[in-house]
């Protein structure tokens, strides 16, 4: 007696094991050696994929978009001119089609620890749910440092010059001057401030959070295979076709003297001052008239990745989902770090059901070895020396604390913190409640 449905059932699994088999090998990332000093890495992949670092499955999915507030793509821009929707026709990047957003798309990781041997490890991603890797959810990350309409006390990602968007400390005395807010990234706000205005804009709506910040991070590194975000620019492809160099310093050679004295150390680098790169990665020199005194102008290079304006080095970036314990010495004498992916659990003390990341380095120095694990974390578990060219080339800031101490998590370094800023710098030194001129933070939608 013959069982057709039995024979159907046997072919229908022999192929999907089959097609697990075939696509096993669609990986590509890259090895960390914590014995060797050197920020640049070496690229793996997959058997025979090694081309996968060329066409970048994953990065070359990046775009940008307008979001509407209920979370559906009004439109996507064009990938090389973003005056442009995918159409050809018009964009209108000043709020009224949506929110300027980057989609970062879903993709899958799995992280390797001493996979060749102690303190080598291979961290991989896949545009495809390959068994044993990790599913990273598709989400939206703001283009631009987050701005502020003063009429609705919504956050925005925009390219808007009027009073709504006058941002830095809403100062309107600057208006007429070089030194003008209007149009700026919004600062002087305290982590629950911003996480208010930001729902403010509906639901799913929040300001960037340390897993968006990490994967971001991770992405660039697979990109260039350099942990170094400030390595110098490079245009040229290898003769393999892969990407080279990094983002530049980005906006953080500004004199702290010259700052102040030009706008209070607020922000001076307008949102969309890189977007003739559209979805491009790459490097646009801002003049800014008088920055230096009168008649002494300075040259910035706004750093872009993949359509991510000014990642690092311009505003501080406040980042939530993450709380950190700094403990004094008679408390245990760890720095401890406790983030979540829920949005519905970000609060600025209450960490009970937060991931404790690990504890991470005490001393304040150059980021050495991270923690990574099996959810990649970048935070440093060891900091040491002042070689700005070694292993993470970034400083990690904190203190000992007379007693313990709950703090937020900052990131990226500002204009003025020239080397010591970049994608791995991290700030455990501020309150939730800390405000300044000079730190902002991003809107992200999931």
């Amino acid at each position: 007696m013959s069982f057709p449905w039995l024979n159907i059932s046997i072919w229908r699994r022999r192929k999907k094991a089959s097609s697990t088999a075939n696509t096993s090998y669609m990986w590509y990332g890259v090895t960390i050696d914590e014995s060797n000093s050197s920020s640049d890495l070496t690229r793996i992949a997959g058997s025979g994929y090694m081309s996968a670092h060329a066409t970048l499955p994953v990065q070359s999915q990046i775009k940008g978009c307008l979001l509407a507030d209920d979370g559906t793509v009004n439109y996507y821009l064009d990938s090389a001119d973003w005056s442009k929707k995918v159409t050809g026709e018009a964009s209108n990047l000043d709020g009224t089609d949506g929110q300027v957003m980057v989609e970062i798309p879903e993709f899958y990781y799995k992280v390797e620890m001493n996979a060749t041997g102690a303190g080598v490890h291979n961290l991989k991603i896949s545009h495809l749910p390959l068994n044993g890797f990790t599913k990273v959810s598709k989400r939206y990350i703001g283009a631009y440092e987050v701005a502020l309409n003063r009429t609705t006390s919504k956050l925005a990602s925009v390219k808007n010059t009027s009073t709504d968007y006058r941002g830095g400390n809403n100062n309107a005395d600057y208006d007429a001057g070089v030194n003008s807010l209007l149009g700026c990234p919004v600062t002087v706000v305290s982590r629950a401030n911003f996480r208010t205005y930001a729902r403010n804009r509906g639901t799913g709506w929040n300001i960037i959070g340390y897993d968006d910040h990490k994967w971001i991070y991770w992405l660039y590194v697979i990109e260039y295979a350099t942990l170094n975000s400030q390595k110098a620019f490079n245009a040229d492809l290898t003769v393999e076709g892969y990407h080279q160099g990094g983002l530049g310093t980005g906006v953080t050679t500004a004199v702290s003297a010259e700052w102040s004295a030009f706008n209070s150390s607020n922000p001076f680098i307008l949102c969309g001052t890189s977007d003739t790169l559209a979805n491009a990665s790459g490097i646009v020199d801002c003049v800014k008239t008088d920055f230096g005194g009168t008649g002494v102008n300075r040259t910035f290079s706004v750093p872009r990745y993949r359509g991510l304006e000014n990642l690092f080095g311009h505003m501080m970036s406040i980042t939530d989902g993450a709380i950190v314990v700094l403990q004094s010495d008679a408390d245990g004498g760890e720095n401890r770090v406790y983030v979540t992916e829920d949005v519905s659990l970000w609060n600025d003390s209450d960490y009970s059901l937060y991931r404790y990341v690990g504890v991470v380095a005490r001393l304040k120095a150059l980021a050495k070895i991270a923690i990574l694990g099996d959810n990649a974390d970048f935070l440093a578990k060891v900091a040491e020396g002042v070689d700005y060219s070694t292993y993470y080339c970034d400083y990690h800031y904190t203190e000992t604390p007379a007693s313990t101490l709950v703090q937020a998590l900052m990131l990226s370094g500002r204009s003025a913190d020239n080397t010591l800023a970049g994608l791995t710098y991290v700030n455990l030194n501020r309150a939730a409640t800390y405000t300044s001129n000079s730190y902002g933070s991003r809107l992200r939608y999931q």
